[in-house]
């Protein structure tokens, strides 16, 4: 099994035909068809199947091809950072859960850098995405937070992707609530008093667990319940259908928050805030500084 086989079975995946992947690649179809043929019997499955016009993936060609095109992209990686010449820009990507206080994090440490150019990226997404970007090196570091219900079952996960979950500080839940919502002139909250208003969750993909929910309480039959997958979103939805949403009390002071109310929860789970990394890997001067901006919000609890 080579890279260039790897190559090939996924441009041939994408155009659906072994002609337009071979002029894709200045192949010889003949010459593409026999290293598809070999990788096959190299592997003992049937990568795609031969149909009248074109070829189409077979499943268990899907599933190889999904693990083929993350090796390609890591060797891309390695090939652009040792073996090309010229100048390399500095580069840093976070991934992360929708938790403003993260996006701070990166803020301030790329002002502390102020380089002249740079390549840095933030991706805020769902938690398994968080995780896959770890395992497979797209983020150098996750930020992730879990609650007392899913603590040992995301130890499992850990262990399976050979990640390692650095705990920062706990927090308790809460409520956001428009100002000028109907309860909001309690100082403390029931789940129970909530039922007539709908609850915004972030949306986990595929992943429909509960153990995924990035927020406190997943268990909780909540009869109204509003999935969504940006924190923009979801505010202008609590503060349009006086809706709610259960949190950490760190929503920051962007995007219309100052619009919101922080009320305790009766009910109560600890969400434990932490990052993660690739086993054993060292942290660069970037990512050491993240961790630093991130580790102040132990005092704002």
């Amino acid at each position: 099994m080579t890279i260039l086989q790897l190559k090939y079975i996924i441009a041939i995946d994408e155009e659906c035909s072994m002609r337009k992947a071979a002029d894709r690649l200045y192949v010889s179809q003949p010459g593409l068809s026999s290293a598809v043929r070999d990788l096959e019997k190299e592997i003992g499955i049937q990568i795609f199947e031969r149909v009248h016009n074109g070829v189409v993936t077979t499943s268990a060609g899907a599933s190889f091809i999904a693990y083929a095109r993350g090796a390609v992209e890591q060797f891309e990686k390695v090939e652009e950072k040792y073996l090309k010449t010229g100048y390399e820009k500095p580069f840093f990507s976070v991934s992360m859960q929708h938790y403003t206080i993260a996006v701070n994090a990166f803020i301030d440490t790329v002002k502390e850098y102020d380089l002249p150019e740079y390549q840095f990226s933030i991706r805020e997404t769902q938690t398994g995405e968080v995780i896959s970007d770890i395992k497979n090196m797209k983020s150098e570091i996750g930020f992730i937070a879990l609650s007392d219900f899913n603590k040992n079952t995301f130890k499992k996960v850990f262990a399976d992707s050979s990640i390692e979950f650095h705990p920062l500080f706990e927090r308790n839940t809460y409520l956001y609530l428009k100002k000028d919502h109907p309860l909001a002139d309690r100082e403390e909250i029931s789940l129970d008093e909530l039922g007539d208003y709908p609850c915004m969750v972030f949306d986990q993909g595929d992943n429909t667990s509960f153990y995924y929910r990035e927020e406190a309480l997943a268990t909780y039959d909540y009869k109204k319940i509003i999935s969504t997958n940006e924190r923009a979103t979801s505010i202008e939805l609590m503060l349009g259908l006086n809706g709610y949403a259960v949190g950490a009390a760190m929503l920051g002071e962007s995007l219309n928050s100052s619009e919101l109310k922080v009320i305790k929860l009766k009910e109560e789970e600890k969400l434990t805030f932490g990052y993660i990394i690739r086993k054993g890997a060292v942290l660069s001067d970037m990512g050491d500084t993240f961790i630093k901006k991130l580790e102040k919000y132990k005092e704002n609890r």
